[in-house]
């Protein structure tokens, strides 16, 4: 009983969402994002002004929903379909049920990112929910729809899967009982998923690389298991930041490098490939999620919890609109927001993971096909996959607390961000969430030589790298902080 305890204390977070057209215009627009402030002297000679490249996102209207219902199903839904066994996941687990979602019967006994549900065959299960990577607690204060910061993903998941098996099977009685069968998908999948979504560093997100290994097991029209690969799976993984869930109400496109088009709502079953029997128990769960793309839409940005400048934000407000509103848009009673993706030239960040779905390879063939030609993409309301490369200018509502930065999570802070000249190559912070920087906004951190552990960033490894977004250097020190301080008020 003891090994099966300590076993199952090992069962950790999964990535489960894809955390989830009208053709746009072709030709590429130029935006000058540095213009110089009105009150500059006309003496002053003029500078050649960077010029960004970039391309409108076409709106796609969505569908409407009950916010109240869309969170009850995402914090107690059955949009998973297999798990632990209930007694064997409270036996195994040591983690203290706070029961901050305020949830009722057999959920009260779970932490925040499990949900207990009953399988098909009448088994109760335990499986991770969307809560898993889309909440976060900073500065102690628990955000729903806050990416998850800290999430470790540099173990094989997979590594004590035999024992665990053992373990079920003892508890159960074998491979017969209505447990272990209720339990099986959930295995297989964490087999696939295990030895290929490995990050280099702690708080790196294979949300993508766990979509490509799902999908290559499942046949895309009837969307059931196959045991052998129907494609190769390459072996890298290049990794992502989790975005803020209350940034999608303003967006046109899903995702930084903006591949997610048409139908949101089909894109959040896609945390569900990790348990899902086939198509037909996919349409049930779409039928619910109208209801939680409405409560995402609902969310708004946490207010930033510390002391603010106003006089030096209203000076930072004026610097904002003039270099930076372009691309991001501009806050207040009146927001815009301007959806472009920009070109990869432009923004100079790590090329990875737009590359990655605009190159030809047998994976991202497969990848683009399964999504566009299958199920996903032809039942109802299709989604559609659409790689144009580039990244998206992301809104910056509530960006003090969605550090560490860039699609990537490159960078600690946001006097990182705008001052590209100190950026560290190699950093690592202690990954508690109170060790907050409000100078810098952001992680306090420490420099690093190496890379010692798992704790440390290092941005020369292939997808983490820290280029580019270099639109700050030209400010000043005092501009910058000004600049930051409006940052603080989004």
């Amino acid at each position: 009983m003891k090994k099966i305890k300590l076993l199952l204390s090992a069962i950790i977070l999964f990535l489960l969402a894809l955390s989830c057209s009208k053709e746009g215009k072709e030709e590429l627009i130029e935006i000058v994002v540095n213009e110089k402030p009105t009150d500059q002297p006309d003496e002053e000679p003029e500078t050649e002004e960077p010029l960004v490249e970039s391309s409108p996102l076409p709106d796609n209207p969505q569908r409407t929903g009950d916010a109240l219902a869309g969170y009850e199903y995402l914090i107690s839904g059955n949009y998973m379909s297999s798990g632990v066994p209930y007694d064997a996941f409270l036996l195994g687990t040591s983690v203290n049920p706070d029961n901050r979602l305020n949830r009722t019967g057999d959920n009260a006994n779970l932490p925040y990112d499990y949900t207990a549900i009953t399988a098909a065959n009448g088994a109760r299960v335990v499986a991770p929910n969307c809560m898993a990577c889309h909440a976060a607690t900073i500065n102690n204060e628990f955000i729903i729809g806050l990416g998850s910061h800290d999430a470790n993903f540099t173990v094989n998941r997979a590594s004590n899967i035999a024992l665990l098996n053992s373990g079920i099977r003892a508890l159960y009685g074998g491979e017969e009982s209505a447990e272990w069968q209720a339990y099986d998908q959930f295995r297989k999948s964490i087999v696939a998923i295990g030895p290929r979504t490995i990050t280099q560093t702690r708080g790196s997100n294979p949300a993508d690389k766990i979509t490509q290994v799902l999908i290559a097991h499942r046949d895309k029209s009837t969307l059931v298991w196959q045991d052998t690969p129907l494609v190769d799976i390459p072996e890298e993984v290049i990794p992502s930041d989790v975005p803020a869930w209350w940034l999608l109400k303003k967006k046109n496109a899903m995702f930084y490098h903006a591949i997610g088009r048409l139908d949101f709502c089909k894109s959040f079953i896609g945390s569900s490939l990790l348990t899902l029997g086939d198509a037909a128990k996919a349409a049930e769960i779409d039928t619910k999620m109208a209801d939680v793309l409405a409560y995402i839409q609902s969310l708004e940005a946490p207010e930033y919890p510390f002391p603010i400048d106003s006089d030096l934000s209203e000076q930072g407000k004026q610097l904002f609109e003039n270099n930076c509103a372009t691309c991001h848009g501009t806050y207040g009673d009146s927001p815009t927001y301007p959806n472009l993706l920009v070109t990869l030239k432009s923004v100079g960040t790590d090329p990875e993971l737009s590359n990655h779905y605009t190159e030809s390879s047998p994976m991202n063939d497969y990848f683009m096909d399964w999504f566009n030609s299958g199920w996903f993409g032809t039942y109802r309301n299709n989604l559609q996959i659409k790689a144009e490369g580039g990244y998206i200018a992301p809104p910056l509502d509530g960006i003090w607390a969605t550090a560490p930065y860039f699609h990537n999570g490159s960078v600690p802070t946001l006097e990182d961000v705008l001052n590209s000249t100190e950026r560290p190559t190699r950093w690592s912070r202690s990954f508690d969430n109170t060790d907050y920087d409000q100078l810098k906004v952001g992680w306090i951190y420490s420099v690093e030589q190496t890379k010692a552990d798992i704790n440390t960033y290092d941005t020369t490894l292939k997808g983490y790298g820290n280029s580019g977004h270099i639109f700050g250097d030209q400010l000043t020190n005092l501009e910058r902080s000004a600049l930051i301080e409006y940052l603080k008020t989004l």
